[in-house]
């Protein structure tokens, strides 16, 4: 393993523990949502003295968000009010929310955006017996322009767009929601129904717009596309595997079933998965609090898929014994972004 060092940080300051949620990687530099419902902006190069811009968000809880223009600093975020907002990271905090979208009754569990599809999706959380995916087109009305109601029987915790022409060399957390890498009009969810679906978001008639499920049996934590056919789950239990859409497998199986992660990769919990931007793997970011160390670990596919346990990099003493909620890279800079609950973002970078 690789070890890299903490060169910065910054700790949200409060009465009360602020866990910072996610990470969401921009060009100018990383972004963070917390518990104490704020999206911030940081300077990459200079964590200590805290955010660059500081936004308060009003969905009651804040539970997502997603980039939906790296370079542009626009970001998403959503909660548990069934709002979504579209934040403008660069404009003044009083100016910054730009879209409101507040068509869901339900609380927003997963996000995604597509600055080049003009797409934000959000999935809900079960209420009155009904789990939604809403699609909205932002160049029009605040209405979806699609809303699936029956495609999953229990929380949708994962959806997500992501195009060649908004991919940088970063590693993050996919988004929930997942849109096929090359064709918008493809998308991914998961939920804890135990099943993840592709959909073709062109079919307007519900009954007929799951166009494959794969049935992973087990609450689905995060799932994405790894390239073009390849489609990868975890489980809130940790299972992980990975599926083919290009085969009938049958019940759509697992192609790779690696299985409970933890004793494969000697961890006690899944951060996230992020795939390649070139589709050739992913990273696995895994947890051990008792060791107070966090690893990622490339997921590389030779003759078959497999696990590069050798040359993972490691974040030593990570976020102390709490738990590290994502991870970022930024190429370069040569430097990993680090969020977690003890209400810090770290910088890490190799020993000079």
């Amino acid at each position: 393993m690789f070890s890299l060092s903490c060169v910065d940080g910054f700790r949200y300051p409060g009465l009360d523990d602020v866990y910072v949620l996610d990470l969401v990687p921009l060009a100018q530099g990383p972004a963070t949502i917390s518990s104490d419902q704020k999206l911030c902006a940081f300077n990459p190069l200079s964590l200590r003295p805290g955010p660059l811009t500081t936004l308060q968000t009003s969905h009651g809880n804040l539970t997502c968000a997603k980039a939906f223009d790296l370079v542009g600093s626009v970001v998403c975020t959503a909660g548990e009010d069934g709002s979504v907002s579209l934040w403008d990271m660069r404009k003044d905090p009083r100016e910054a929310e730009v879209a409101r979208l507040t068509d869901s009754q339900a609380p927003v569990l997963s996000l995604a955006c597509s600055s080049t599809g003009f797409s934000v999706v959000a999935g809900t959380e079960l209420k009155n017996s009904q789990a939604s995916i809403l699609i909205w087109d932002v160049r029009s009305t605040p209405t979806p322009r699609h809303q699936y109601k029956e495609v999953h029987s229990d929380d949708i915790t994962e959806v997500s767009l992501a195009g060649k022409s908004t991919r940088m060399e970063i590693l993050t957390d996919r988004e929930k929601l997942n849109f096929h890498p090359t064709n918008h009009n493809v998308l991914l969810s998961g939920s804890t129904d135990g099943l993840v679906n592709i959909y073709d978001t062109q079919i307007t008639d519900e009954d007929e717009v799951v166009i494959q499920t794969l049935n992973h049996d087990a609450s689905i934590h995060h799932a994405g596309f790894l390239n073009d056919t390849e489609v990868y789950a975890v489980s809130h239990d940790e299972r992980f595997a990975l599926y083919d859409i290009a085969e009938e497998q049958e019940k759509g199986s697992a192609t790779n079933d690696f299985g409970d992660m933890r004793q494969v990769l000697n961890c006690q919990y899944i951060a996230n998965v992020t795939a390649k931007a070139n589709g050739a793997g992913a990273v696995i970011g895994a947890g051990t609090h008792e060791n107070q160390m966090f690893e990622m670990v490339h997921l590389t596919k030779g003759t078959e898929w497999a696990f590069d346990k050798e040359n993972s990099v490691g974040l030593p003493g990570a976020h102390s014994s709490e738990i590290v909620r994502s991870f970022c890279f930024y190429d370069e800079a040569q430097m990993v972004f680090s969020v977690g609950e003890d209400g810090y973002i770290k910088s890490w970078k190799a020993a000079a």
